[in-house]
C-alpha cells in the first residue's frame, strides 16, 4: 500500500549521500557468471542514506573513512558526516542509525554518531565475528576495526538487535532477506511519492535485479535471488527501490542545487537508466528539462 494512502504517517524526505567511488571497476567484477556487457568499465559508487520528516532523521549505515578509501584504492568525495552537515544534519545529534550489514562500506565511522543507537540484525553481528571469519575470502569485505567498534557499543548498550522483519518507526520498516551476507536487511521507506525501497547490496546494481543477475559477493544465491522478489513486493514501483551502489542513481533523480553528490529520493525520477555500464552520464531521458536542472 503507498504511503499516501496512510494520512497517519508523515512521509519521509529520503537523500543519498555519495561519499567515494570505484571508478576503475569492470563490470565483469558485478555479475556471477556470465558477464553481458563484455567487461566494460562499470564504476561502483558508495552512498549512506538519511530519512527524515519534522519528527525524527534516521540514517542508513555510515559509510568509510578517507584513510580507508586510500587503503582499498577507492576514490574519495568527502566524509559521509560533512555530506550530513550540508544537508542540514548535525551527525552529534542523530540518535538512530541502521546498519545494512557489517562490511567496510556501510559499517564504518560508529565513533562519529556519539547519541546514536545502531539497528543491526543479531545474525549479522553473529556472522562477523563468528568462525566463518576463519576464511580470507569471507572476511575480505570486512574491517576488524569496524567489527571491534560495534562490538564496543554492544557492550556501551548501544546496539539494538533485529530479528526478521520490525517496524523501526512509523513509515520505516526493516526487512530481512539475507543473501549477500546472512544479516543483510533492506529499509523501506514511506516518502511523498510512496514506498521506496532502499536495497542496500541485496541489488547492487538495478541490472542484478532486473536481470537476476547476482552481485557475485554472495554467501547464499538462492537467497539472494529471493530477496530481489522480495524488494520488488515492497516497493511501490520500479523507481521506487534504489540499488546500493549504482551511479545511475544520480542521472535517475535530481541532485541538491550545487551539491552534485547529495541526491532525493523521494522526488520523482528524471531518468529511466538503461544500465550502469552506459555509463552515469548516459541515461535514457524522460524529462529533459528536468534533467537538465540537475
Amino acid at each position: 500500500m503507498s504511503s499516501r494512502a496512510q494520512p497517519d504517517i508523515e512521509p519521509y524526505h529520503v537523500y543519498a549521500l555519495r561519499y567515494a567511488t570505484h571508478e576503475g571497476r569492470r563490470s565483469a567484477e558485478n555479475y556471477l557468471g556470465h558477464d553481458p556487457h563484455g567487461n566494460r568499465g562499470m564504476p561502483l559508487d558508495f552512498y549512506v542514506w538519511v530519512l527524515r520528516n519534522s519528527q525524527r532523521t534516521v540514517l542508513v549505515d555510515t559509510g568509510f573513512k578517507r584513510e580507508l578509501a586510500d587503503k582499498r584504492r577507492r576514490k574519495y568525495f568527502a566524509e559521509p558526516t560533512d555530506l550530513l552537515v550540508k544537508l542540514g544534519v548535525d551527525p552529534a545529534a542523530i540518535t538512530d542509525v541502521v546498519i545494512t550489514h557489517m562490511h567496510y562500506d556501510h559499517a564504518g565511522n560508529l565513533d562519529a554518531y556519539p547519541r546514536a543507537r545502531f539497528h543491526v540484525q543479531e545474525s549479522e553481528l553473529a556472522f562477523c565475528t563468528g568462525r566463518c571469519m576463519e576464511h580470507n575470502a569471507l572476511r575480505g569485505p570486512f574491517e576488524a576495526a569496524d567489527v571491534a567498534q560495534a562490538v564496543f557499543k554492544l557492550f556501551e548498550g548501544r546496539i539494538a538487535f533485529v530479528n526478521g522483519d520490525t517496524p523501526l518507526f512509523p513509515g520505516i520498516t526493516l526487512h530481512h532477506v539475507g543473501g549477500h551476507t546472512p544479516g543483510l536487511q533492506v529499509v523501506r521507506v514511506a516518502t511523498p511519492r510512496g514506498n521506496i525501497v532502499l536495497a542496500s547490496d541485496a541489488a547492487h546494481y538495478w541490472d542484478n535485479l532486473r536481470e537476476r543477475r547476482p552481485f557475485p559477493i554472495v554467501i547464499d544465491v538462492g537467497r539472494m535471488l529471493d530477496a530481489h522478489a522480495a524488494i520488488e513486493r515492497l516497493a511501490d514501483g520500479p523507481d521506487h527501490i534504489i540499488p546500493g551502489h549504482d551511479p545511475l542513481v544520480r542521472a535517475t533523480f535530481p541532485t541538491l542545487a550545487g551539491e552534485p553528490n547529495i541526491v532525493a529520493l523521494h522526488e520523482s525520477p528524471v531518468a529511466v537508466p538503461r544500465s550502469a555500464s552506459d555509463g552515469a552520464d548516459a541515461p535514457f531521458v524522460t524529462d529533459e528539462a528536468a534533467l537538465g536542472s540537475h
